[in-house]
């Protein structure tokens, strides 16, 4: 199997050729995925070297004129480098594009702390009308590209990760999936992205529901509130691949006239010192499902053996 950022300059190199509207904007990382497109499109294929507020500012620029514009780099550097240029020539200039990453919190952690964005997310929380996908496996990541591509002149940001589930869902660009539907008042998990498969791990045989986003912002707050419409109160637990706690304040929103408890799980503040893996790094932040079973039923504490 392909992984989500060879899917991505597949894809995406197919749809230079077909929409005269695209254009990539590269800073180095990632280059060589789109050789034959650049040579095939050297007007709509722009390397700008290692100048990842430069690699933004000509997006705008593109977007100002016309075009579809879509980013790459490593989460750090296309979110949390040039966060000032995202702001302004995005956001303040009323211009739309499609930033999409590589690295996610930890996918190569011998590259050490500057290649790790865990707060990637939460940082665009500050800003207005983004469009964030998260997808779990490469053909997500396909479907979520497209849908990026062909949304007009909206802000979207696509978080590649190296980590994926073993199958796919059938995601819109929109709205949670339930993928496991638990008794009435039953707590509600809702999965992030590549995330799924360890939550359904951790929950199995557990009275639970589980909600899939691969789409999070937007944030679904119906479908979270129509898992829980028969329970006087809820008990919803987040697991994210970033920074923990980054939805638990949409979920609440979501929750407001419903009293309720907020879990929010994910990557921690301290940052690990050692290379190790992305395994290891995933069992040192809790994620992996032996600890997430742990922390959702401490948590829950109604969770029980599944009826049946």
């Amino acid at each position: 199997m392909d992984t989500m950022r060879e899917r991505f300059a597949s894809v995406t190199s197919r749809l230079l050729d077909e929409d005269p509207r695209l254009a990539v904007v590269l800073a180095e990382i990632g280059a060589d995925g789109f050789r034959r497109a650049a040579e095939r499109h050297p007007d709509r294929v722009v390397n700008v070297g290692i100048r990842e507020q430069l690699l933004v500012g000509v997006g705008g620029g593109l977007a100002l004129a016309g075009l579809r514009p879509v980013l790459h780099t490593f989460a750090s550097f296309l979110v949390e480098r040039p966060f000032e240029q995202v702001k302004l020539d995005f956001g303040h200039q009323g211009v739309g594009g499609v930033l999409v990453s590589a690295g996610a919190s930890y996918d190569w952690p011998a590259g050490g702390f500057t290649h790790m964005a865990p707060g990637d997310v939460a940082l665009l929380d500050t800003l207005d009308g983004w469009t964030v996908h998260v997808p779990g496996h490469p053909d997500e990541a396909e479907t979520l590209l497209r849908h990026a591509y062909a949304a007009g002149d909206e802000k979207v940001y696509v978080r590649l990760s190296a980590q994926t589930n073993a199958r796919p869902r059938s995601v819109t660009g929109e709205g949670f999936l339930t993928v496991r539907r638990g008794l009435p008042g039953a707590p509600v998990v809702i999965a992030v992205g590549p995330l799924l498969d360890g939550v359904l791990a951790a929950t199995e045989g557990l009275d639970a529901t589980v909600l899939y986003a691969a789409t999070v912002r937007p944030f679904d707050g119906p479908a979270l509130r129509a898992a829980v419409a028969d329970a006087p109160s809820a008990d919803v637990v987040l697991v994210e691949p970033y920074l923990a706690g980054t939805s638990t304040a949409a979920a609440g929103d979501a929750l407001a006239d419903v009293p309720h408890r907020v879990l929010g799980l994910g990557t921690a503040r301290a940052e690990l010192r050692r290379y190790g893996t992305i395994d290891e790094h995933l069992a040192a932040h809790g994620l992996d499902p032996r600890s997430l079973r742990t922390r959702i039923t401490a948590f829950a504490g109604r969770v029980t053996a599944a009826a049946g």
